[in-house]
C-alpha cells in the first residue's frame, strides 16, 4: 500500500481548495442572482429601507424591532394575557363563514377551534380582492404566513400560531381589483379587466358586495383565449369558472379560489363584513365617535414628522370610520357638532350616530388606519405579515394602538420573489447579465448589450464629438469676443444648431444599430417584459394563473418550499 506523504498530502488539499473555488466561481452568477437587496432595486421608499436595514432609523415610529427575536416570546406572553379578558368566539363564527364550503381541511377545522384557546397567536395577512387573485404578491403573502406559523409552532412549544387571511371586503377601491395582466404568447404584457374602470365621482360601493354580472362571460372568454394551450389549462380553466360565477361576489369567488389553493395548508379565510364581526366591533366604533379628536392630533404629528423625514403614507382624517348606504361607501366628516357623509346629504347628531352604531352596526366600516385594530381587537395578532405600503402606513397608526390600548404586533414584510424559468435564466446567462441589469430598465439593458455587440459605441462616439464642439465654440467665443460682442451670441444660436443636428444623428445612428441587432432587441423586450413588466417588480404586475397554468398546482408547492422568509431581500426562485 503506497503512504501518502506530506508533500502529496498538501498537494491533495490544495487540489481541494482549487476545485472548491472553481466551483464557487462558477456558480457565482446563479448565487448573485438569488437574492437582492432592496436598495439595490428601483422605487423602493426610504421609509422601507430603513424599516428593513437601518431599523434604528425608524424606531420611534414602530413597537418592535421585527428583527429582535428575543422581544417575541414576551409579546406572546403579553397577548395570551390579554385575550382571557375578551372571549369571542371566533371558532363559531368561522365555523359559519365556512358553512358554505365542502370538505374542508381538518387542519383548517383545528386551526378554528384554537383561535379559542388562550394560548394561540394569529399570523395575519390580508390584500383587496382582486380578480382571480390580483398580483403574485398575494400568494407570497399567503405564504409567508403560512410558512411563519408552521415555523413558530415549531419554536414554542407553549403557544399554537394560527395562520389568518383578512378579506378586504369592505374596500370600495373598484379599479384596483377589476383587472390583471398576464403573458400573451409573444410574451407582450396583457391586461384583462372585467368592466371598464369607474370615475373618481362615481359612488363606490364595497368590494366585497359587488355581484358579478353576465359580463363575466365575456371576461373569461378573453382569459381563456389569452392561455397557451397546456396540460394543466382545462383544469384551470374550469376551478377558475366555479369560483367565479355570475351571481357571486367579489368576495365570495376570492374565498373560494383561497379555499383551494390553501385549505390544506389550514389557511383560515376571515370574512369581517360578516355582521357578526361588526357587532363585535361596536365598542371600537364608538371610541371612534366618542374621542377622535384626541387621537387625531397624535396622529397629524406623527404624519407630520414623517413627511420631515420620509412620506406619509395616509392622509390623516379626523374620524377613521366610513358608513355605508344602498349607494355606496361614504367617509364620516365631523362638522361641529354633527357627522356629515362625505358627498351626501345624510347627517347625524353625535347621539343619533352612536344609535346608528349599536343598533346597525353592519352599516360602519374602518379605513385603512382604524382597520388593524379592528383586526387586532378580533385576533390575538402575534405577526401581521405586511408589503412595503403597509409597512409605511403602520409608522403612522402606533398612536392608536395606545389610544384603543390593544397590542401592537410585530410588522413583519412579507416575502418577495421573482419567478425565473429556465429558458429565461439561459438567456440572461447567454449576454452576461444579472437582475440588477434587468432592474435598470429596457433603454439601459439594450444600450448595455449592443454597445458590447458593436465595434464601435455609439454613446461613446457621440458623447465625445458633443464635448469637443463645445470645447471649439469656447475658444471661438474667445476670440469673437475680442472683435466683436455681438458675433459670441451668433456663436451661440449656430452651436445649438449643430448640437441640435447631432442629437437627430445620434438618434438615426442608435436605430439603425437596433435595426441590425434586431433580433438581440427583440430577446432583450421579452426578457424585460418577463422579469421586470411595466417597469416593476414581476410580482406586482403578473396574476399567478400565468405560471399554473404552465407547471400546475405544483408551482403553488414550489413557491411554498422554495420561498425564503427569514432573508428580506427580493429573491429569485428559479422555475
Amino acid at each position: 500500500m503506497k503512504v501518502i506523504g506530506k508533500c502529496d498530502s498538501d498537494s491533495l488539499i490544495l487540489l481541494g481548495l482549487k476545485l472548491f473555488l472553481t466551483f464557487v466561481l462558477e456558480n457565482s452568477i446563479f448565487e448573485a442572482r438569488m437574492f437582492i437587496n432592496f436598495s439595490d432595486i428601483p422605487k423602493h421608499q426610504n421609509l422601507f429601507l430603513d424599516y428593513l436595514y437601518e431599523f434604528e432609523n425608524v424606531q420611534e415610529y414602530y413597537k418592535h424591532n421585527f428583527r429582535n427575536k428575543e422581544g417575541y416570546l414576551p409579546l406572546f406572553k403579553s397577548i395570551s394575557e390579554s385575550r382571557k379578558s375578551r372571549q369571542l368566539n371566533l371558532s363559531s363564527i368561522l365555523k359559519n363563514q365556512y358553512s358554505a364550503l365542502a370538505n374542508i381541511s381538518g387542519k383548517t377545522l383545528r386551526n378554528f377551534e384554537l383561535l379559542d384557546k388562550d394560548k394561540t397567536i394569529a399570523v395575519v395577512t390580508g390584500q383587496q380582492l382582486g380578480i382571480l387573485g390580483g398580483p403574485l404578491y398575494t400568494i407570497y403573502k399567503i405564504v409567508t404566513t403560512i410558512r411563519l406559523a408552521n415555523q413558530f409552532s415549531e419554536r414554542y412549544d407553549e403557544f399554537k400560531f394560527v395562520p389568518v387571511f383578512w378579506l378586504e371586503g369592505d374596500d370600495h377601491d373598484f379599479n384596483e381589483v377589476r383587472s390583471l395582466n398576464l403573458f400573451d404568447n409573444e410574451n407582450q404584457i396583457l391586461n384583462l379587466g372585467y368592466k371598464d374602470e369607474i370615475s373618481d365621482d362615481d359612488a363606490k360601493q364595497s368590494i366585497g358586495n359587488i355581484k358579478f354580472d353576465e359580463v363575466l362571460n365575456d371576461f373569461f372568454s378573453k382569459y381563456e383565449g389569452s392561455l397557451r394551450d397546456t396540460d394543466f389549462k382545462n383544469e384551470l380553466v374550469t376551478k377558475l369558472k366555479n369560483c367565479y360565477q355570475v351571481g357571486k361576489t367579489f368576495k365570495q369567488s376570492f374565498k373560494e379560489l383561497l379555499f383551494w389553493l390553501f385549505d390544506e395548508y389550514g389557511l383560515i379565510i376571515f370574512d369581517p363584513q360578516d355582521p357578526n364581526i361588526k357587532s363585535l366591533l361596536k365598542p371600537i366604533f364608538k371610541k371612534e365617535v366618542n374621542d377622535f379628536s384626541i387621537h387625531t392630533q397624535k396622529l397629524i404629528l406623527t404624519s407630520a414628522k414623517l413627511e420631515e423625514l420620509y412620506h406619509a403614507q395616509v392622509k390623516v382624517k379626523p374620524v377613521n370610520l366610513f358608513y355605508h348606504t344602498d349607494d355606496g361607501r361614504y367617509s364620516v366628516e365631523p362638522v361641529d357638532d354633527i357627522f356629515k357623509l362625505r358627498r351626501k346629504r345624510k347627517q347625524f347628531t353625535k347621539d343619533e350616530i352612536l344609535t346608528e352604531i349599536e343598533n346597525s352596526p353592519e352599516k360602519f366600516s374602518p379605513n385603512v388606519l382604524l382597520r388593524p385594530i379592528c383586526q387586532d381587537y378580533i385576533f390575538p395578532t402575534g405577526f401581521y405579515i405586511a408589503g412595503p405600503s403597509e409597512i409605511s402606513y403602520f409608522a403612522q397608526i402606533t398612536p392608536l394602538y395606545d389610544f384603543y390600548n390593544i397590542i401592537t404586533p410585530i410588522v413583519y414584510p412579507r416575502s418577495s420573489a421573482t419567478l425565473l424559468e429556465k429558458n429565461v435564466g439561459a438567456a440572461l446567462d447567454k449576454y452576461d447579465l444579472t437582475m440588477h441589469d434587468i432592474f435598470l430598465g429596457l433603454d439601459e439593458l439594450k444600450e448595455k448589450v449592443i454597445s458590447g455587440l458593436s465595434e464601435n459605441n455609439i454613446e461613446k462616439a457621440f458623447e465625445e464629438a458633443s464635448n469637443e464642439i463645445e470645447l471649439t465654440f469656447d475658444r471661438l467665443k474667445e476670440n469673437l469676443f475680442a472683435i466683436d460682442k455681438t458675433l459670441v451670441d451668433a456663436s451661440l444660436r449656430y452651436r445649438e444648431k449643430i448640437i441640435t443636428s447631432i442629437t437627430e444623428l445620434k438618434s438615426k445612428a442608435t436605430k439603425a444599430q437596433e435595426s441590425k441587432h434586431e433580433t438581440t432587441i427583440r430577446q432583450l423586450t421579452r426578457l424585460s417584459n418577463l422579469l421586470y413588466p411595466l417597469g416593476n417588480l414581476q410580482e406586482r404586475e403578473i396574476n399567478f394563473t400565468y405560471f399554473y397554468n404552465k407547471y400546475g398546482k405544483d408551482f403553488i408547492r414550489k413557491v411554498y418550499d422554495d420561498i425564503s422568509v427569514n432573508e428580506f431581500e427580493h429573491q429569485i426562485i428559479s422555475l
